[in-house]
């Protein structure tokens, strides 16, 4: 006889209870890698007027960097990801000089950015598949491959530590834009040109070092997702697409917005993940970017 404790339904009912928190705090591990990926994303955006389609490539670039020195040089992803910021900091500092500066003088900024930085992400996809192979490749340290268990979920080891960084890095990011100078500036810069320049900042200099934190982001988050997802040159154009979502969501320029709606859509997709075929979740997705323009263009959390 079965005591009631151990009731098949009741069994059955705490097992479903169980998988959907499951889905839920996967989801929402992956939305705060999303965030740390669209952030620079919107800084750009909103800051410089610049669309960067390239974002997203800068973020494959730095998993396979990454990738290159665990597998080559037994660098570990977590050690080796100042470096990497720092790597990818001046590789965004070069491509402003050489492709975005002279952009931002043209007519039209946003649609000549569109248009060059397609242009970088098809020269840095090929350069990579080159390099690299187009081959898929995962970032497996020892410590990714186990999990722990509350009470009946198993949370993998591997989305937390993405997240964890991925928070650790915008949080850095919201203190640097609202406790340093050149943070600063870079607001001033982005709320009122005109008068950030009359005041003696340079917005040449900010650009530069908007830019430049914009690539390091999407390289930290390029490694937080390589520590959960195979990665290849063409995956880019997928990772793009969630930049986008997440940066109209959340509004353009806004860190705190961009965070918040990374948790958002990943709290989403847990919730959808658990009760429809996957093909469904980015279906969903995307209606609701769709309504979000509709009804709130600057975004959930946008001003």
């Amino acid at each position: 006889m079965l005591r009631q404790g151990n009731h098949p339904e009741r069994a059955g009912r705490s097992m479903s209870i169980s998988y959907i928190l499951q889905s839920i705090i996967s989801g929402v591990l992956l939305g705060g890698i999303y965030a740390l990926l669209s952030v620079g994303f919107g800084l750009t955006w909103g800051t410089m007027k610049v669309l960067n389609i390239s974002h997203a490539v800068f973020a494959v670039l730095g998993a396979f960097v990454a990738y290159w020195l665990f597998v080559k040089v037994g660098v570990d992803p977590i050690l080796s990801l100042p470096l990497l910021v720092a790597l990818l900091f001046l590789v965004g500092a070069v491509v402003y000089k050489l492709v975005i500066r002279p952009v931002t003088r043209a007519k039209d900024v946003i649609m000549a950015s569109m248009v060059a930085t397609f242009g970088v992400a098809i020269v840095v996809e090929n350069v990579m598949s080159y390099v690299w192979r187009p081959d898929p490749r995962i970032l497996k340290p020892s410590y990714t491959g186990t999990s722990f268990f509350v009470g009946e979920m198993a949370i993998s080891k591997g989305p937390l530590i993405g997240f964890s960084m991925a928070i650790l890095a915008i949080a850095l990011l919201y203190w640097f834009l609202h406790h340093t100078y050149t943070g600063k500036a870079v607001q001033a810069t982005w709320q009122n040109p005109v008068g950030a320049a009359l005041v003696g900042i340079n917005p040449g200099h900010v650009s530069l070092v908007t830019f430049g934190l914009s690539i390091g982001s999407a390289g930290a988050a390029g490694v937080a997702m390589a520590l959960i997802y195979a990665f290849y040159p063409s995956v880019q154009s997928v990772w793009t697409m969630f930049v986008f979502l997440v940066t109209i969501v959340g509004g353009v320029g806004s860190v705190v917005g961009t965070a918040l709606a990374g948790l958002l859509i990943g709290f989403i997709i847990g919730v959808c993940a658990a009760f429809l075929p996957f093909v469904w979740v980015n279906v969903l997705l995307f209606t609701l970017l769709l309504v979000i323009l509709l009804f709130k263009p600057e975004g959930l959390f946008g001003s």
